[in-house]
């Protein structure tokens, strides 16, 4: 039995530290996919709720060894909840601007542009993009977390970095 499945299986029985360590393996990728639809300021308090849901909801896993792809979907699903919902709020951004910058002034800015030159990009590419840059991801295992084909991210992350040089280029980002 893989490991991931073993984490799962006990995580199921109510070991707490096989689910620690499976939030330890794939906070990144929930992050990513949630960076991908949400302002920065709210990321983290999503990561979060993603996971205290997905250990709520383990008992539904039909199949322990598609758990990277069942929290993927539950990570997307919460930040279209979370935009719902947000509709009737007052957008963050310029505090999460000025908040990255207050850590690193040099580093804040290119950061900040760079999210949002990818969240400027087609969804698809977003979430490839990012679960590659943030998560550090490789092509094969975005596929294997989120379910899509090695063809299919193959695709998203070569046309989703053209878009993003030429976004960057045409906004005099740093390869501009």
């Amino acid at each position: 039995m893989p490991v991931e499945t073993a984490l799962v299986a006990a995580a199921r029985r109510g070991d707490r530290g096989a689910f620690g360590e499976l939030y330890r393996r794939h906070a990144r990728l929930v992050q990513s996919i949630v960076l991908a639809r949400v302002p920065v300021d709210a990321a983290a308090d999503l990561v979060q709720d993603v996971f205290v849901m997905a250990m709520g909801r383990l008992g539904s896993l039909r199949d322990d060894a598609a758990f990277a792809p069942w929290l993927a979907t539950i990570a997307r699903r919460r930040a279209a909840d979370w935009r719902r919902r947000a509709h009737d709020t007052v957008p963050l951004e310029e505090a999460s601007t000025e908040a990255m910058a207050e850590v690193d002034p040099a580093r804040g800015l290119g950061a900040q542009a760079a999210l949002d030159a990818i969240r400027s990009l087609p969804e698809a590419y977003r979430e490839t993009l990012l679960l590659r840059f943030v998560a550090g991801l490789t092509g094969p295992e975005i596929a294997t977390r989120t379910g899509l084909t090695h063809g299919s991210v193959r695709v998203n992350l070569h046309r989703g970095v053209a878009m993003l040089r030429a976004r960057l280029a045409s906004e005099g980002g740093p390869n501009g």
